[in-house]
């Protein structure tokens, strides 16, 4: 059951319409009090408004995503903690995210997966810029509209680092499972290298329809992560290019020297040729919605 209905006001926010729903938060349309323009807000449940993990990790997305300023990233306003219910004020977006466009319509993603992949690369040039690594890239955390803009959201877990890979953070395991780097995984530090490996598996998965390593049950997909070698990429759509298959071949690499070594390498080598020899026809003509 729904915390609030479309009626209700927190703070200086009218709720409109709701987004999406998570374990611990919502996403609401809505209008500021006075503003005629609307905007977002992730907001904590009812049940998690007293949550300090949860708080933190709010606070957290509200003190990175400030720092950016970039097209393919998701714009945030303010983090405010002072109301009930702590949220987070954002641009609002309309569309899907990159996995439920992927099971709702593949062939568009494939249309439209070199756009696709070099806005995502250029969404994490921009980050790691800014001194901060994602740690927890996947399909879910790249929003799609129907112009085929994409947009890096969701830096609840980002973490600090410097020059040379000296990095803060802590040493609790974080991400998600299907798309954790082996450095994660172990619990050791991550760098710009641990985003390397996410998005090696999230540009597997545009191609291939799912991501490079599944498993019966948690540890034998961790384990796949660790020890197993990606499967191929060719073999899962002919068409890829032996440059790109390499490239992600290359991202998925279980030690982070052995990856390219900065997002700046990978977008360079995406810019370079395109993901298919042929061109891809989706069954339909319409654009991704």
């Amino acid at each position: 059951m729904l915390f609030v209905s479309s009626k209700d006001v927190i703070g200086p926010f009218q709720l409109l319409r709701q987004i999406r729903s998570g374990v611990t938060a919502q996403i609401w349309e809505v209008r500021h009090k006075g503003d005629k323009d609307r905007s977002a807000i992730k907001v904590l449940k009812f049940k998690e408004r007293k949550n300090r993990e949860e708080i933190e990790a709010l606070k957290q997305e509200g003190v990175v995503g400030k720092s950016l300023k970039h097209p393919n990233v998701i714009e945030i306003y303010d983090f405010h903690g002072d109301l009930d219910q702590p949220l987070l004020h954002m641009e609002l977006f309309p569309g899907k995210n990159l996995k439920q466009l992927l099971q709702a319509n593949h062939d568009a993603v494939k249309k439209h997966i070199d756009k696709i992949v070099r806005q995502c690369c250029e969404s994490l040039v921009h980050l790691h810029s800014h001194q901060w690594v994602h740690c927890d890239l996947k399909p879910d955390n790249f929003l799609i509209n129907e112009k085929v803009l994409v947009k890096l959201i969701d830096f609840s877990i980002a973490k600090p680092f410097k020059q040379g890979f000296k990095l803060f953070g802590s040493k609790k395991i974080q991400g998600t499972r299907s798309y954790m780097a082996p450095e994660q995984i172990r619990g050791k530090k991550v760098d710009v290298r641990t985003d390397i490996y996410g998005l090696g598996c999230v540009m597997h998965e545009l191609v291939a329809g799912r991501p490079p390593f599944t498993g019966a049950n948690s540890d034998q997909l961790l384990q796949k992560h660790l020890k197993s070698p990606p499967p191929s990429l060719q073999a899962a759509d002919k068409r890829v290019r032996k440059e790109y298959a390499e490239l992600v071949t290359r991202m998925l690499a279980k030690e982070p020297e052995k990856r390219p070594q900065s997002m700046d390498e990978v977008l360079k080598a995406v810019s370079k040729s395109k993901v298919f020899r042929a061109t891809v026809k989706p069954k339909t003509d319409q654009p991704p919605e």
